[in-house]
């Protein structure tokens, strides 16, 4: 494409709808840089969270969700068909911020399990270090399949990518398993545990990866459902653009809904997000709270000289 060139809108704003779907990206990208952002900057300044291994997991997803929201300023307001041909596309670099949460979320259900089912062993072996390491590993392995993938000619590159999307598929049916796994511990091991801070950080944390992978099922099992389709019958559904593309749609939802189940189900990390991020950003609350600190002193000032 000529470095001039111009890249069209993603919709044509002929109707009701285009302007519908043009300002629910805007709304959607903004939300979604907000809400994870603010995850990330929460736990990134409080070392009490950066201490626990299943807040690393957390900060991951919630950086890969912060630029799956700056993607989608591209991928939803610009006329843009990421595949085999391409349009305007990005060689799958934006889209694949969301693979770096799929592995992420498959090896914090891991973490789960061993902190749960085998204490002694996780506090010996998982340290803070080897959760950073697994972390790094996932953005790594993502972006060199990437790299590969668009090296090579596009015959194979879609071939990488079908044995990509394969093995999504076989992650997702792990994930369900882990999942249901997972809950039958909450409900069964957890509960003959002595009542501890240990024991309900651990039911906490649990509670949360449950959600987070309900979340995600429901909003990328139509997508793989269409995918599975087309590659059996190459019927499915087709979309004109990413900003169209319904089933996109509800995956990149992702990013907005992880680290919002993030901060509902964690009341240390919402503490966290409130006291580093939100309430620097209220400066009249700030000269509120100065004003009363200075009156309440003055008060007692008045009461000494009194």
């Amino acid at each position: 494409m000529p470095l001039n060139a111009t890249i069209p809108l993603s919709v044509d704003f002929d109707t009701p709808e285009d302007f519908l779907i043009f300002i629910f990206h805007i709304l959607f990208a903004t939300s979604a840089v907000l809400v994870a952002g603010s995850v990330v900057f929460g736990i990134s300044s409080t070392r009490s969270l950066r201490r626990q291994n299943r807040f690393i997991f957390m900060l991951n997803t919630s950086i890969s969700d912060t630029l799956t929201g700056f993607s989608v300023y591209y991928l939803g307001l610009f006329d843009v068909q990421e595949g085999y041909p391409s349009r305007n596309g990005t060689y799958y670099i934006l889209p694949s911020f969301l693979g770096v949460n799929v592995l992420t979320f498959l090896f914090a259900q891991f973490d789960r399990y061993f902190a749960v089912c085998h204490p002694f062993f996780y506090n010996r072996f998982i340290t803070r270090s080897f959760v950073f390491g697994i972390c790094a590993f996932c953005w790594i392995y993502t972006y060199s399949i990437l790299t590969v993938q668009n090296m090579v000619p596009i015959s194979e590159a879609a071939k990488i990518n079908a044995f990509g999307v394969m093995t999504l598929q076989i992650i997702v049916f792990i994930k369900v398993l882990m999942t249901i796994k997972l809950y039958i511990i909450a409900r069964h091991q957890l509960a003959r545990e002595v009542p501890s801070a240990e024991r309900d950080s651990k039911r906490e944390s649990l509670r949360i990866i449950v959600f987070v992978v309900i979340c995600f099922l429901a909003l990328w099992c139509p997508s793989f459902v269409n995918i599975i389709v087309r590659q059996l019958t190459r019927k499915g559904m087709r979309f004109r653009n990413e900003a169209t593309n319904l089933f996109a749609i509800l995956a990149r939802l992702n990013a907005l809904v992880t680290p919002a189940v993030y901060i509902w189900g964690s009341p240390a990390l919402r503490e966290a997000v409130w006291k580093e991020v939100w309430r620097r950003l209220c400066p009249c609350r700030r000269v509120r709270i100065g004003f009363n600190v200075n009156d309440e002193q003055m008060m007692w000032h008045h009461k000494e000289i009194g």
